[in-house]
């Protein structure tokens, strides 16, 4: 959880002065959505494959097949 919240501060908190409590908010799920989830984490279930390598991987296949 560590560098999970460096890399928050990091990239989200220490970018700019925030406004009010809602941009923030709007920033923090924009970044876990956008940046952190799809391309850095891995997932055990997924292989430990980031979930935008496991779906390059399931649907290039498929686009093959049809």
């Amino acid at each position: 959880m560590e560098s999970f919240f460096s890399l928050l501060q990091k990239n989200v908190l220490n970018r700019q002065p925030w406004t009010t409590r809602e941009d923030l908010r709007i920033a923090i799920v924009t970044w876990i959505e956008r940046t952190y989830h799809r391309r850095r984490r891995r997932q055990d279930s997924l292989g430990r494959l980031t979930p935008i390598e496991f779906e390059t991987t399931m649907t290039a296949p498929a686009t093959q097949a049809a």
